[in-house]
């Protein structure tokens, strides 16, 4: 009670003045209501005036202001409860309420600041670029830390929740005294989440895939989606949506087509006759690729790169910004040089070659169709109409 002496002895004065205790009680907890209200909001006024527009101070401060206004009134009636005449077990339930209530507001604020933050962050690396690297990677690691440090202001929050009670602070004791084997017990039963929130935090350091990347992962083409604590999003070409957990981009190879730049090759191949016009081909190739939009500008190139006993293999190579420009880049290319072949060079297509043997006794049986049908016999194969009525 000694902390409290002189709060106790200025609150016996607002009793004697006001002579109601309801009264001095409202008093007190309105002038803490109004200083706490004022405090926060100078401190706000403040630091709107102290950090640029630009900066992120300012929407983090809007995003935070309703939640840290009232965590400044629940801290302002918990530091006047004590002064007023409250029934002792009333008291402590208020503090106790009004503590926790604290606890949540203030985590609120938290989490609302660091959404806030990765916003800004991300707000200034523009993902809707052809070479957005450095987009990519700052997104990933946002993205990341961002869900790291909301779960662990999750735990934090829980945690000063759980601990406002007094029963759970004498289990904490015992818990702690018994946490080797605990610790063991829950290591192993949490293995696949731990080793995924590991995973994220070694993706977020090292990014072997980032948002927006383009990646071949069991089987399936698509892009980065989203980047979880404990998995990842891949939307594919199709709209489907492949979820797989962080893990497997640490453990098991993947696909990564834009893991340095978003530029990618496309191939085209063809399998055609070996009179097919390569010289004339590789000249249409470079003017359907000049025509273009999708191509840019840098690799066009035709070559035979296989033989057969029937076909030779022609492959053309192209260049594009991304991959999807690739593959619409691909499309195009192999549709305009088979129109092409098969308007000036059909004999270039692929035909099936075939020798027919002669049978063993093809002179004597020619001889035979040759001389004119007996009586009652079949005329010979191709002979005219009135030679058979000759006959």
């Amino acid at each position: 009670m000694g902390n409290n002496e002189p709060s106790i002895s200025w609150f016996t004065k607002l009793l004697i003045a006001t002579g109601s205790v309801e009264f001095s009680i409202f008093l007190l907890l309105a002038a803490a209501v109004i200083v706490a209200v004022a405090v926060h909001w100078l401190a706000l006024r403040l630091l709107r005036h102290v950090f640029s527009k630009s900066g992120p101070v300012r929407p983090i401060v809007a995003g935070v202001r309703g939640p840290t206004r009232l965590a400044a009134v629940l801290l302002a009636l918990v530091a006047v409860l004590p002064a007023a005449d409250f029934d002792p077990a009333i008291a402590e339930v208020l503090r106790r309420s009004m503590s926790i209530g604290t606890a949540v507001l203030l985590g609120w604020s938290a989490i609302i600041a660091i959404d806030a933050l990765a916003d800004w962050v991300m707000r200034n690396y523009r993902l809707d670029v052809d070479d957005n690297l450095s987009a990519r990677r700052v997104h990933t690691q946002a993205r990341i830390l961002e869900r790291i440090a909301i779960v662990i202001v999750v735990l934090v929050t829980s945690g000063a929740v759980l601990f406002a009670f007094p029963s759970v602070q004498a289990y904490g004791v015992s818990l702690f005294a018994s946490a080797g084997v605990a610790g063991l017990v829950l290591g192993f039963a949490a293995r696949p989440v731990l080793s995924n929130v590991i995973a994220g935090i070694q993706i977020a350091l090292t990014q072997p895939i980032r948002i927006d990347d383009v990646v071949i992962v069991e089987g399936e083409w698509g892009w980065v989606e989203e980047i979880t604590t404990t998995y990842v999003v891949i939307r594919i070409w199709d709209q489907r949506r492949l979820i797989v957990p962080l893990a497997h981009f640490i453990e098991r190879p993947f696909e990564n087509w834009t893991r340095e730049t978003a530029e990618i090759l496309g191939v085209v191949v063809w399998h055609l006759d070996y009179r097919a016009p390569i010289g004339e081909m590789r000249a249409r190739l470079d003017a359907y690729l000049a025509q273009s939009p999708l191509w840019n500008g840098k690799v066009s190139n035709l070559q035979v790169v296989e033989s057969g006993p029937a076909t030779i293999t022609v492959r053309a190579l192209m260049s594009a910004a991304t991959s999807p420009k690739a593959w619409d880049l691909r499309c195009e290319i192999r549709e305009k040089m088979l129109e092409w072949l098969r308007a000036e060079h059909p004999e270039a297509l692929p035909l099936t070659r075939a020798h027919v043997a002669a049978p063993p006794h093809f002179g004597s049986a020619e001889r035979t169709a040759s001389q004119p049908a007996a009586a009652g016999g079949a005329a010979p194969v191709g002979e005219p109409a009135a030679a058979r009525q000759q006959a």
